[in-house]
């Protein structure tokens, strides 16, 4: 049983609190941090909380707590985690890890300084669709990976502190993709360096400072590519999509919006369908399980069990930091127009990896092109010369 404290009674704390106390069934929030004390009494209400706080650091060094979850907004994270640190608390973290790369160094480095437990919580790697993905990707199912694109699209979120520059550090590329960064580097392989990136982001529909539409593309080391689309100007819900292709296959994978599962409904007596739903009439499509579609409980299974296990989860404040690195690259690519550098000034994984090359050995004169078996029965092979270069086709 981990006893828990939660920092955060909003939107995402709850979250996290249905699926901590209902998964595994024997974990126990036992105090919350709320910077309200209506939220913080009320959150302590619902959930059956015995200690409830607006003094952060209360709650992290309360006795009874074995492991703080961080629900906060972004420009509190820091602070709540060197607390963590200076109590010696096991952690875990919401996405982003930090609004900026330094941020994300920094939490990173004093974590392990102090020698505590970390984990970084981005459930959208813990979905059952996408562990069943990345299963077959890890089995070699689909080869070689060349390209991994995710898409993270809604109205908006639903917090007022998330369309704050300040409080949030950035918009749609800080909230949503850092989500998708994840998805494609781990498709891709985590011990692959990401080397540059190109992003285009705008502010299109809302009164913001930030940046509430993007799309970019990010180059890993070993010529493969990763490519996210996120908004907050995305009308008709929430929109969770990938997408891999390697040289021997591809998933599409549909984790939101059409999963199998549709309603019509005039409206009477209609209430909740699924996160960011924008209506209750009309055809609908609810969500079976959403904090299992979003990958909560896997998420905390994984994080509880590596932390009773001695060991590091999945996700840990290194991956933190390294999407923070390329996010920040996003943000300089956006207002450069120019492909732009990932700085990494922490790097775990391998080094010096070149791209694989393109050219499939037929026999000792010819590259083999393509391989087909045409309409009309017969098969066709796509060969180039080696030497002159020539492409032609030959018929088997």
């Amino acid at each position: 049983m981990q006893r828990i404290a939660m920092l955060g009674s909003g939107f995402i704390g709850r979250f996290y609190a249905d699926s901590l106390q209902g998964y595994r069934s024997r974990d126990k929030i036992v105090s919350i941090y709320s910077r309200r004390e209506e939220s913080s009494k009320k959150f302590a209400a619902d959930y059956k909380v015995d200690h409830s706080t607006i003094n952060m650091e209360e709650s992290i060094a309360h006795p009874g707590v074995d492991v703080v979850c961080i629900a906060l907004p972004n420009n509190l994270h820091e602070e709540a985690v060197m607390l963590c640190c200076k109590h010696k608390k096991s952690v875990m973290v919401t996405k982003p890890l930090g609004r900026n790369a330094a941020e994300a160094k920094r939490m990173l480095e004093a974590v392990e300084s102090a020698g505590i437990f970390n984990g970084y919580l981005e459930d959208l790697v813990y979905t059952p669709k996408f562990l069943k993905a990345y299963e077959s990707v890890k089995n070699g199912a689909l080869g070689r990976i060349l390209w991994a694109k995710s898409r993270e699209t809604h109205p908006g979120p639903h917090s007022e502190w998330f369309w704050d520059l300040e409080q949030a550090g950035g918009g749609c590329i800080l909230d949503l993709g850092c989500h998708c960064v994840e998805i494609a580097r781990t498709y891709i392989g985590k011990d692959i360096r990401p080397v540059e990136v190109m992003c285009w982001a705008d502010t299109q529909v809302k009164p913001i400072d930030a940046e509430d539409h993007s799309i970019a593309l990010v180059k890993y080391e070993n010529g493969a590519i990763g490519q996210f689309e996120v908004s907050w100007t995305f009308r008709g819900g929430l929109d969770l999509r990938d997408e891999v292709m390697g040289t021997e296959g591809t998933i599409w994978v549909n984790n939101f919006l059409r999963t199998g599962l549709e309603m019509f409904t005039t409206g009477k007596g209609a209430d909740y369908v699924a996160e960011k739903a924008e209506s209750n009439t009309g055809w609908l499509f609810p969500v079976g399980d959403e904090l299992n579609e979003l990958g909560y409980n896997h998420m905390f299974m994984d994080m509880f069990n590596a932390l009773e296990e001695g060991k590091s989860p999945k996700e840990t404040f290194y991956d933190g930091y390294v999407v923070n690195s390329v996010l920040d690259a996003c943000y300089r690519s956006a207002k450069s127009k120019q492909w732009e550098p990932v700085q990494l000034d922490i790097w775990r994984g391998q080094e010096g990896v070149t791209k694989p090359s393109p050219f499939v050995e037929y026999d000792e004169e010819h590259y083999l092109v393509k391989e087909e078996l045409t309409h009309y029965g017969a098969r066709k092979l796509i060969l180039k010369n080696k030497q002159s270069g020539k492409i032609f086709e030959k018929e088997m």
